[in-house]
């Protein structure tokens, strides 16, 4: 490794924070092609209405005004969905189209209706404004049992509003160990809808070449090769050789970049037509009611204990809300990345879930930081909460009791999944430590003793990441591989390149990246350069989500490298007229074992480009390397949070005083990414816990469609996080990473309102839902004194 470290353990300073700090970032409203112009996309006013006419005429002629589209122009495919979930009967869920531009329909507010292009933008903002539209307004179905109670249809053509009937374990059998169990807990939970709110609004700049007759797509795309594949394939039949995408600098996602837009193929598809390149970018009011939101649960459910607190049995009902239409992966959110996370750190022995995923005239819902799993966290640790208040057991000796041992794994769950390694004991006995636990009743006093409430809330969780592999998520619907992919290209000097499938959109692959090449080649992090977002440079690759990078595609970094190094060491063998077993690889430096000959890294590759001395007879000339590394299996993550809060009963102002993060993500090849990228998620998971609802009234109507009224976290909300690592490896990938992007916002939203309940217990406050806002924390406070006095 260089001087100063720089590879695997390195706290490196982030490298391509220089160009974001000093604004010189590259996103995709910053690019500018010759000859651009803009489009303006007019969305529908109703949550459900028919289209009976649209007039244009005024607008085609207004000024600067180059062409009005609308879905009749745009005779394309759907939107396709790329995960195919079937009900428990067998027959496969129902799929309707999603037209890029509504045709004969609108089915939520902020539906594409028409899109104008313009020299200007303001032009084209203007111009939208002289469409007139005749809509037929239609009952609105909001409410998810109001849907599947015989409500309006969302989908005329499949007669229901049931997208699919889902279950995964056996009813009958859990229902017998229920019937026999000492103790039976019940929660209800919804799980509040959230509206990702990404620094940098959506973009997207089509362009056609008439001369070659390629488009190019450049967008705020998690996934360039995905969206080239789901757009080119499936709604403009665009060859891929064809259809470039390129998604440069993205300020954040969290998932809701993952997804095929309707705006991207909208202004791929009009770029030809108008013969110029067309850049849409959202202004944030759009963004509210065209990204796709996330999580949206309804949720009953129940534990079966023995008389000692060892659970039995869990049995849950949930009902997830798909919105008016069927995102690209949002099909498998509330099955495969949720009802396989039940068991969570416990060793309960049966489990059954039963999903019913709902179309109601909402905005689409799909992943959100954690897709599925903050869900299943959410609901498992508030039930377990639950479970020790009616056992007579303290929070911690009931999740002693149910943990997973040390030494059972490998660990073969009840619902699917088999954990490879975790130590739940070890993270939970630090947080403790961390979060001086035992000094918490002194400070609960001194609380009280100023007439405020002190609670203590605790989550101990796990996750599934690295979502693979292939073949096993394709027998369960993925209509994709899931694999990743790498080239290490190493140049005549020494330096090299890595065009990586994996996309970074806040993550700090550019450096941690770097690190693995680093520690592998033994060059300074100066040599070192990381590509990706380009298909027309990175070879098919699958991008990022579900904290995937390092455990997918930094594996196949890994077996790029060491394609690599094998090469080399062929061609270092020659020159210094050695055995290549003989030959060692360190530092940089190629080494005849127990001699004084040895050739620096930059010699052999110059050597691979310039063959005078050059093993012709087995190798061809060139240091350049490509690998695809698809997981045998998914890596959990897992840890422990706790939450210190402390309430103003005459207000219902929550503050969090305290708040205790201790994860195992595997081993951890930047301390400073991984804190941060804590950091980050446990914002989100207080913003979630207490401040973020998005709420429609019953016309569809998005009430919250401003930072006037859904309520972002801002630095005065957070404490000072404690944050720390237990570390246990990964047993199949060769780096032992696990993954750290989405742990804040999985673990810490059910430990905030754990703590909430506990400071508000002997109130008489037993629930709360989320977000705990003052407002509702003041209500429950005083619905709870009428009943507390009476008793």
């Amino acid at each position: 490794m260089p001087e100063g470290g720089t590879g695997i353990g390195a706290a490196v300073k982030r490298v391509e924070d220089q160009r974001f700090l000093t604004g010189r970032g590259n996103y995709t409203d910053d690019l500018n092609r010759y000859g651009q112009t803009y489009a303006y996309i007019l969305r529908s006013p109703h949550a459900h209405a028919t289209i009976n006419r649209i007039d244009t005429a005024a607008a085609k002629s207004a000024p600067g005004v180059l062409a009005v589209f609308t879905g009749e122009d745009m005779e394309v495919g759907s939107l396709p969905c790329g995960w195919q979930v079937h009900s428990k009967d067998g027959t496969p869920m129902q799929e309707p189209g999603h037209p890029p531009l509504a045709r004969g329909k609108v089915r939520h507010v902020g539906d594409q209706v028409a899109v104008v292009i313009a020299e200007t933008y303001a032009q084209a903002k203007d111009a939208a404004e002289k469409i007139t539209v005749d809509y037929g307004p239609l009952p609105a179905v909001i409410n998810m049992n109001k849907a599947l109670a015989g409500g309006a249809l969302v989908h005329d053509e499949i007669g229901t509003n049931l997208c699919y009937d889902w279950e995964i374990g056996d009813e009958a059998e859990v229902d017998a160990v229920f019937a026999k169990a000492a103790h039976v807990t019940e929660i209800d939970i919804v799980n509040n809808r959230l509206i990702p709110n990404a620094m940098e609004p959506r973009a997207a700049v089509g362009e056609f070449d008439q001369a070659t007759g390629e488009y190019t797509l450049y967008t705020t795309s998690q996934n360039p090769h995905v969206i080239r594949l789901l757009m080119g394939a499936f709604v403009l039949s665009i060859p891929e050789h064809k259809l470039r995408v390129v998604a440069p600098d993205v300020g954040g996602g969290f998932g809701s970049k993952i997804y095929h837009y309707a705006e991207e193929a909208i202004v791929t598809w009009a770029a030809p037509k108008v013969g110029r390149p067309i850049k849409w970018t959202a202004e944030r009011s759009e963004s509210f009611i065209s990204d796709a939101h996330g999580r949206d649960h309804i949720t009953h459910a129940k534990m079966a204990m023995d008389a000692d607190g060892k659970f039995l049995a869990l049995k849950v009902a949930t009902k997830a809300n798909m919105g008016a239409y069927l995102s690209t992966f949002a099909p498998c959110v509330p099955t495969y990345l949720y009802a396989t996370l039940l068991a969570g750190v416990y060793t309960t022995p049966i489990i059954h879930c039963n999903v019913k995923a709902v179309f109601t005239n909402t905005v689409p819902v799909d992943a959100y930081r954690g897709a599925g799993r903050p869900e299943a966290t959410y609901l498992l640790e508030r039930l377990v909460a639950k479970c020790a208040r009616e056992m007579g057991l303290s929070q911690v000796d009931i999740r002693r009791k149910n943990f997973i041992p040390s030494d059972a794994f490998p660990y073969q769950t009840p619902v699917a999944l088999q954990y490879d390694s975790g130590d739940y004991t070890a993270t939970l006995n630090a947080a403790l430590k961390a979060a001086d636990v035992d000094g918490f009743d002194a400070r609960r006093k001194a609380a009280e003793a100023r007439g405020k409430r002190r609670g203590l809330g605790f989550s101990t969780y796990l996750e599934a990441c690295g979502i693979a592999p292939s073949a096993v998520v394709g027998s369960l619907g993925a209509r994709a591989g899931l694999y990743e992919s790498a080239e290490v290209r190493v140049h005549p000097t020494g330096s090299v390149t890595v065009f990586t499938g994996s996309h970074s959109h806040g993550q700090g692959h550019e450096t941690t990246f770097a690190q693995l090449v680093s520690d592998r080649l033994g060059l300074p992090l100066e040599n070192i350069e990381i590509s990706h977002g380009d298909t027309n440079k990175v070879q098919f690759g699958m991008g990022t989500y579900g904290s995937r990078s390092l455990a997918v595609g930094g594996e196949a970094i890994v077996k790029a490298m060491n394609k690599v190094v094998t090469k080399a060491t062929k061609i270092a063998a020659h020159i210094m007229e050695a055995s290549e077993s003989d030959i060692e690889f360190k530092d940089g430096q190629f080494t005849v074992a127990g001699t004084d000959k040895s050739m620096a890294f930059g010699e052999v590759a110059l050597s691979a480009y310039v063959p005078h001395n050059f093993p012709h007879e087995e190798l061809e000339p060139g240091l350049d390397e490509t690998a695809f590394y698809d997981p045998l299996n998914f890596t959990y993550p897992g840890g422990c949070h706790i939450c210190e809060v402390e309430i103003d009963p005459d207000t219902g102002v929550t503050t969090v005083e305290r708040m205790t993060a201790v994860d195992d993500v595997g081993r951890v090849i930047n301390p400073m990414i991984v804190a941060g990228q804590i950091h980050g998620g446990i914002a989100q998971g207080i913003g979630q816990a207490l401040l973020e609802g998005c709420v429609y009234d019953d016309n569809g109507q998005l009430l919250t469609g401003s930072y006037m009224d859904y309520t972002m976290p801002r630095a005065d909300n957070l404490p000072s996080f404690t944050v720390g690592t237990e570390v246990t490896l990964c047993t199949h990938n060769s780096l032992g990473v696990k993954g750290c992007g989405e742990v804040g916002a999985i673990g810490s939203p059910p430990a905030v309102i754990n703590a909430v309940v506990d400071a508000l217990w002997d109130l008489g406050v037993h629930d709360m839902p989320m977000p705990a806002t003052p407002q509702t924390v003041w209500a429950a406070i005083q619905a709870a004194r009428p009943a507390a006095a009476a008793e």
